[in-house]
């Protein structure tokens, strides 16, 4: 079904999980919550998914892609533990977290859209204005997310201060 390999559905069913995971997340929080049950989920997921594209990736840009999100999602995961930074982790934190959904969700879009429904695909193709136009509007959610995100994590600091100063 859809052109699938059985390791190609180990490789999308293990990192499905993680697509509800970071809009739960983001939604309910703002940002991915590394030591959150949620959080561990959604780490576990992508490493599924980061590590099983090598096994199935059949073009150069998939492994790139995997290994900028493994990098991302290590480094992610992995700054909260570095005692220097203190509350400032939470925005390097952030970042590379964030752009670990981004970098699942490209691919995700781009290989539903060109394979689904079965048979007559959506996007006919990478140059398909459909799939462009897609992958342009996740940019710009990127973008404004990364934003707000930032926004966001000032404006507590602040209230921090303002709160350990009274």
């Amino acid at each position: 079904m859809f052109g699938i390999s059985p390791l190609g559905w180990l490789h999308t069913l293990g990192s499905l999980p993680a697509i509800p995971l970071a809009i739960y997340m983001l939604a309910r929080h703002g940002r991915i919550v590394p030591r959150s049950a949620a959080g561990v989920i959604y780490f576990g997921s992508m490493l599924i998914g980061g590590l099983t594209v090598f096994l199935v990736a059949k073009q150069p840009v998939s492994n790139v892609i995997a290994v900028a999100t493994l990098a991302l999602l290590i480094a992610g995961y992995g700054v909260g533990y570095v005692s220097r930074l203190g509350r400032a982790a939470a925005y390097p934190e952030t970042i590379f977290l964030t752009l670990t959904v981004f970098l699942l969700m490209v691919p995700s879009v781009n290989e539903t859209l060109t394979r689904v429904p079965d048979g007559n695909p959506i996007a006919s193709g990478p140059g398909s204005p459909i799939l462009l136009g897609a992958l342009g509007s996740l940019f710009v959610m990127l973008v404004v997310g990364l934003s707000l995100q930032i926004i966001h994590l000032r404006r507590q600091g602040r209230a921090a201060l303002v709160v350990s100063h009274r």
